[in-house]
């Protein structure tokens, strides 16, 4: 919304959990990018980064478009769970173990309306 610059912003859909909290390793692409990227800087914008494999197939595959470069913001970097080396150009929060939900994060299509970010109960988390 504050954006001084002038820029194209596009959403693409990936998901690699399903209904369950723990990565499924299958990543699936829902919602392929609609704008061309090729000679662009750009910038992904992550709710929450974990193992680091959906990102790391995102940004391999935008890099097959041939950006002039692909950065990364995240506002939840759950590090050490990471699995594959991901450089998070610019992030907001590191946190520990858990699955969180709310303000747009979900557990099985479930808590994405929460008015804040919250940790699932153990009971119903295996991470």
């Amino acid at each position: 919304r504050r954006i001084t610059i002038p820029v194209k912003i596009d959403f693409v859909g990936i998901s690699s959990y399903g209904s369950n909290t723990v990565s499924s390793g299958k990543i699936n692409l829902t919602r392929d990018i609609e704008i061309d990227i090729e000679n662009k800087d750009v910038l992904i914008v992550e709710d929450i980064v974990d193992t680091g494999l959906t990102l790391k197939y995102l940004i391999d595959y935008f890099k097959s478009f041939n950006p002039k470069s692909v950065k990364i913001c995240a506002l939840l970097d759950k590090h050490e769970r990471r699995k594959t080396e991901i450089n998070i150009d610019y992030p907001c929060h590191r946190i520990e173990k858990g699955f969180i939900v709310g303000y747009g994060i979900d557990y099985a299509e479930d808590y994405r309306n929460l008015p804040a970010i919250y940790h699932l109960k153990p009971k119903l988390s295996d991470c």
